[in-house]
């Protein structure tokens, strides 16, 4: 199916569902963009939600939170393995793993981020010397540079990568907003696939080139999002705090 957008080189798609269409299947490898629920493909995930795809295994730094973002995949149990960082805002996702029903394979985050990194530049594997001597090793093979001792950890792809950012023009160059920016452009590059959900698009020319964060040449589709941006946790001061 074509994108939505009639123009030469377009990769805009009319809306979220139609963005996904012949592009999911079970037990997938997904890539899901986001950091807590800041930068999240909130709109994508829904669609996967509503797809019923089942048996995925899904990268992302943490599994959002109950009822929202990747928690609503664990609440249908379309996902059996999460490769993840943090996990402790889901109390559906710790529920799962004690139960035994969920697998999770955890990475220290610099380790996680590089991980996708490596993979998106097509390196197989790298030595660090984050987790040695830790559950974190265990059965990965461990090399000694100098004085001390590495791990090896191997490059990671997907299936299809998901990833939200601020604004993307026609042929899918990016720019994402502040912190929003964390996983995403890196995960761009990490997938056989890539759809990206923006708040605006606009005309191809209307991006400062030297201000792009992702180009387009890592998005495959581009579709216009609305967005909830619900917040994990709100902490504010008291009025005696603020005035003292």
């Amino acid at each position: 199916m074509p994108a939505g957008d009639s123009k030469p080189g377009s990769k805009v798609w009319p809306d979220i569902k139609t963005a996904l269409d012949g592009l999911l299947f079970d037990n997938m490898v997904v890539m899901s963009g986001g950091f807590g629920l800041c930068g999240i493909p909130e709109n994508l995930i829904a669609a996967l939600r509503d797809s019923g795809v089942k048996g995925l295994t899904v990268i992302s730094n943490n599994a959002g939170v109950d009822g929202f973002g990747l928690g609503q995949l664990l609440t249908t149990r379309q996902i059996k393995k999460m490769i993840s960082s943090y996990v402790g805002e889901n109390k559906e996702f710790e529920r799962q793993f004690l139960a035994g029903e969920l697998e999770l394979e955890f990475n220290p985050q610099g380790t996680l981020a590089e991980r996708i990194r490596a993979g998106g530049a097509g390196i197989p594997g790298f030595y660090t010397a984050t987790g040695v001597g830790t559950v974190v090793a265990e059965g990965k093979e461990i090399k000694r540079f100098g004085d001390r001792d590495y791990v090896l950890e191997t490059g990671l792809v997907a299936d299809l990568s998901i990833v939200k950012a601020w604004k993307g023009d026609e042929r899918g160059n990016l720019i994402f907003r502040k912190t929003a920016r964390n996983f995403n452009p890196m995960m761009a590059t990490a997938g056989k696939v890539c759809v990206a959900e923006v708040e605006e698009i606009v005309p191809v020319g209307s991006l400062d080139p030297d201000n792009i964060h992702t180009p387009g040449i890592y998005i495959d589709r581009l579709v216009l999002g609305t967005f909830e941006k619900r917040i994990e946790q709100r902490t504010v001061r008291t009025r005696e705090t603020t005035e003292n």
